[in-house]
């Protein structure tokens, strides 16, 4: 039993010695540990709540262009895009709106809504979409030059053929037909088989430049 008591002591005295040396370390870790898992849930919780709130938001700017009413709208809208700009919410609305007023004529504000698209949104395919739309808006105010500059921007492989479509109507705008035809031939080469109404629509614009 001496034994036992000597050994029990030198494993005591070996544990306060590590403990001396390491303890302070162990409970900075934890409470690492502690204060990151907090501020990850507390994180969490934030987007969560954002993600809630902008949805709500959002379905109310559906309901204002439902409704037919261009100021709640912009106020709807404007408080999506002012609050929560890093959800994806903020980009649908502001591609809603922008849609909801370039069908009112109103080419001001849906330039507006589409700019702040390319400028701010996370996602690369809204961005390519708010591009495509955003020259359509020029090729309406005949700002030609400009838009065959905001297409030369990168942009997803899956949206070339539009891109070399739209480039086609600017140029043809532009009363270049040769230059023009080179992008409709392009955009039908890009379609593919996937996308035969594009192809059949371009062919046709090409058709009427006499191929």
């Amino acid at each position: 039993m001496a034994h036992l008591d000597l050994e029990e002591q030198e494993q005591l005295a070996q544990l306060k010695s590590w403990w001396e040396t390491y303890g302070n370390l162990l409970i900075m870790g934890l409470l690492l540990v502690a204060v990151v898992f907090s501020g990850w849930q507390g994180w969490r919780y934030w987007q969560d709540k954002q993600a809630s709130e902008a949805s709500n938001l959002f379905e109310t700017l559906g309901k204002s262009m439902q409704g037919g009413d261009p100021k709640a709208v912009r106020d709807a809208s404007g408080e999506l895009l002012e609050k929560y700009p890093g959800t994806l919410y903020a980009s649908m609305g502001a591609l809603s709106s922008a849609r909801y007023f370039f069908d009112k004529g109103d080419l001001k504000s849906a330039k507006a809504q589409l700019e702040w698209v390319v400028d701010k949104t996370k996602s690369d395919e809204f961005r390519d979409i708010a591009r495509l739309r955003l020259v359509n808006v020029l090729l309406d105010e005949k700002a030609y030059d400009e838009g065959l500059k905001l297409l030369e921007a990168g942009h997803g492989a899956s949206f070339d053929a539009q891109y070399a479509a739209l480039k086609g109507d600017l140029l043809v705008a532009k009363g270049q037909p040769a230059e023009a035809k080179a992008a409709y031939k392009a955009a039908i080469e890009k379609a593919g088989k996937k996308s035969a109404g594009l192809r059949e629509s371009v062919q046709m614009r090409l058709d009427a430049l006499g191929g």
